[in-house]
């Protein structure tokens, strides 16, 4: 279930399912569900990968699946995808039965054209609705609304009504709570502002480098919007934003459809220019795009291989910071587009990291995906009846206001002799109740299983992970996070006169 109403509320489907089960004589043995998850992918559908996972461990002590309908099994694009997933069943001698479809569901031609155009359907669904909401969103840029992320330094969320009127500023972790409220950027204090006309002329007028212009501001003890120093990269991203001259710019990258997260192009991003008050002068902020495409637009590939080389050899290493800190170089994004990614451009000037060659681009996968069980575990909290605030700058949760908890994905690298290990760095400034680290699978594409590690018993730095590590550390071990859902269940206690 991906939303509360109609239908499809597991409430309503759960109910169905007992009819069904109690006209064909049917013993309800026990329920997998997924709340408010999406069905385009088995990531994050804890209750299906559990189901299967009972399937072939063979642990299922029931005969036969009961499903509301074809959709409810996944809306996956793949349609052989969802068919795979009821394969496992049927090979284990298990048959999946969808209740509310007007077909029996036993391996008859009828039912598998049947089966193969209703799971196409509901794929397709998906991508529809996608569709719409995508073009609903490009509406609301056009019309100069915010589509989340920070304001930026120099800027705040306004939040305004159905008839656009002012509400309020949002601050830092807050969001709009109805859904007919938007929210757009304003100018901020007024000694931020001034800050950030400080940086365009102290870069246009005076030709200093972002790495200069950030090492003045962190010597007179300026922080950015998010309390933390500032660096080369923060003071470029100032200088790149057309959100300082008014310009409203969306789609810049996307993730329809639960998919790899892809950069656009600029040709198909959403724009709205003049969609809120600039605070920097237009002519300004061109001067400084001028300067800055002049690094690398006349570049030959031969010419940006050349700098990355002497790099490679003035460092001994190569990292997308260092070339993003290096002021003799494009960009690492300029690398990536030039190059098809960063991988391709070190090959090419001799540059092989020291361990698996992967972990560059393994690393960046992980660090795309941490935002998104962030998201579902909180949900799962929530789906419980469990409340949990955010920290928006270290993703560090608070459960009930009575614990603390950090999320870690933890990548798994091989050793020469082919045994799996996971090093697990805990974040000791956070002081969090609970770490909850992630393993993932040996090629870490998905999520192998879950250590619930409390900060009362863990306390070195670090700790390191075999497939197997007794009983001291696997009893925190778990297939899934249902454990830390059921932790944050409130239970009422009768009070004593």
């Amino acid at each position: 279930m991906s939303t509360e109403h109609q239908r499809y509320s597991t409430e309503n489907q759960s109910d169905a399912i007992a009819l069904y089960a109690e006209q064909r004589g049917i013993d309800i043995v026990r329920t997998y569900s997924d709340e408010g998850k999406s069905g385009l992918r088995i990531q994050g559908r804890d209750g299906l990968k559990q189901l299967i996972d009972d399937i072939q461990s063979g642990r299922a002590d029931f005969e036969v699946v009961l499903v509301y309908d074809i959709s409810r099994w996944g809306r996956f694009q793949d349609a052989d995808e969802s068919a795979y997933y009821e394969y496992i069943c049927k090979r284990a001698g298990i048959s999946v039965v969808y209740c509310a479809e007007q077909f029996e569901n036993d391996g008859s031609p009828v039912s598998t054209i049947v089966k193969g155009v209703k799971r196409a359907m509901a794929g397709e669904y998906s991508r529809e609705l996608s569709q719409k909401v995508f073009t609903g969103q490009c509406r609301l840029i056009e019309r100069g609304y915010r589509q989340g992320g920070p304001p930026g330094f120099g800027l705040r969320r306004m939040l305004i009504d159905e008839h656009g009127q002012p509400k309020g500023i949002l601050e830092r972790g807050q969001h709009k709570s109805i859904q007919t409220d938007r929210v757009t950027l304003v100018p901020g204090p007024d000694e931020e502002i001034a800050i950030v006309h400080e940086i365009f002329r102290a870069f246009v007028d005076d030709r200093k480098s972002e790495a200069e212009i950030a090492e003045n501001l962190n010597l007179r003890g300026v922080l950015t919007d998010l309390g933390r120093a500032w660096t080369r990269g923060t003071v470029h991203q100032i200088l790149i934003n057309e959100k300082y001259i008014g310009n409203n710019v969306w789609n810049r990258s996307s993730f329809k459809l639960k998919k790899l997260r892809v950069h656009n192009d600029p040709d198909i991003w959403v724009r709205a220019d003049g969609a809120f008050e600039a605070i920097v002068d237009p002519e300004l902020f061109a001067a400084a795009g001028a300067i800055i495409g002049a690094r690398s637009a006349k570049l030959t590939d031969d010419e940006m291989l050349s700098a990355l080389r002497d790099m490679f050899q003035a460092q001994g290493y190569l990292s997308g910071l260092i070339i993003d800190e290096a002021d003799t170089l494009p960009s690492s994004g300029s690398y990536r587009t030039r190059f098809g990614s960063l991988l391709r451009a070190y090959q090419l000037v001799g540059f092989k990291p020291g361990r698996d060659y992967r972990y560059v681009e393994i690393n960046r996968r992980l660090r795309d995906l941490h935002p998104d069980i962030v998201d579902q575990t909180i949900d799962g909290i929530a789906a419980a009846g469990g409340s949990v605030e955010r920290d928006p700058i270290t993703d560090l949760l608070t459960i009930n206001n009575e614990f603390s908890a950090s999320l870690v994905i933890v990548r798994c690298h091989e050793t020469s002799a082919g045994s799996l290990r996971w090093n697990i760095r805990f974040d000791t400034s956070l002081k969090p109740d609970i770490t909850v680290a992630i393993r993932m699978d040996r090629p870490n594409r998905k999520p192998l299983d879950y250590y619930l590690l409390p900060g009362i018993d863990i306390t070195l730095p670090r700790l390191r992970l075999a497939e197997s590590n007794g009983l001291s550390l696997d009893a925190y071990r778990f297939d899934t996070l249902s454990p830390l859902f059921e932790m944050a269940i409130q239970v009422s206690i009768p009070e004593v006169a």
